[in-house]
């Protein structure tokens, strides 16, 4: 019985990762015939930086079809997420109680919606200005063309850490609701956390002061926000708790 159980799920798990990655693939093909729209788009906050006249540049003997090639696997991997979490979603529901599938599909909602608006934050905001501001304050000597390989580079390291960083509120509600940390030990450590804020937006970000900026003040505004949301969160179930 435990060995037919076991390997049941060893079948329902490569399922799910096979219809993950047919998803992955079939997105792929369905965007392979606008890879350079969807390069050009990508480009667009540097594009727009540059001197009039200016154009990028490929250093790499081979970076004109890898870059491309890697905003198209970026693009269908982000379009295909939705099904990628629906099949996770569907491995692990029948595992969990009907309160715990409740839960865990409004936490994986929450995290995709932050995940989304922290991308869209940095690639319509932080890009845009970090970018205008180095072509600005770059010397007249010198010649501003990237690479589209180090833009590239640059451009998604960054949109992926402003999309982590926007999963704080939830990484919050997280600690709190399984009674991992306390809301009051957090309410504590505010200026630790404000500090840690500072300290990871200069980790992750390129060395200027408007970039970081643009991180740790989010974060610090998205931490307080978790707290906000825990302490209504306490709040309800405190009350439901109570007898009529």
């Amino acid at each position: 019985m435990a060995h037919s159980a076991f390997y049941e799920n060893l079948r329902a798990l490569r399922r799910c990762l096979l219809l993950c990655l047919s998803g992955l693939v079939l997105t792929c093909i369905a965007l392979a015939p606008f890879m350079q729209e969807l390069f050009k788009a990508v480009s667009a906050p540097l594009i727009d930086s540059l001197p009039e006249r200016g154009q990028l540049i490929a250093v790499g003997v081979i970076s004109p079809v890898t870059a491309p090639l890697e905003v198209l696997f970026l693009c269908a991997a982000a379009l295909s997420l939705p099904n990628t979490l629906y099949q996770i979603w569907r491995f692990i529901a029948p595992g969990l109680y009907k309160k715990e599938r409740l839960l865990a599909l409004l936490f994986v909602i929450s995290g995709l919606l932050m995940f989304i608006a922290g991308g869209a934050y940095c690639f319509f905001v932080v890009l845009r200005l970090v970018l205008g501001f180095v072509a600005r304050t770059a010397p007249d000597f010198v010649s501003f063309a990237p690479d589209i390989a180090s833009y590239i580079s640059f451009s998604l390291h960054l949109m992926l850490a402003f999309a982590l960083s926007f999963e704080t509120p939830l990484i919050v509600l997280i600690l709190t609701r399984f009674g991992i940390v306390s809301l009051s030990r957090l309410k504590k450590a505010r200026r630790y956390v404000i500090l840690s804020c500072f300290a990871v937006s200069a980790v992750v970000t390129p060395p200027d002061v408007l970039s970081q900026l643009l991180l740790a003040l989010p974060l610090i505004a998205l931490f307080e926000l978790g707290l906000i949301a825990s302490a209504l969160g306490q709040r309800r179930r405190k009350t439901l708790a109570e007898p009529a």
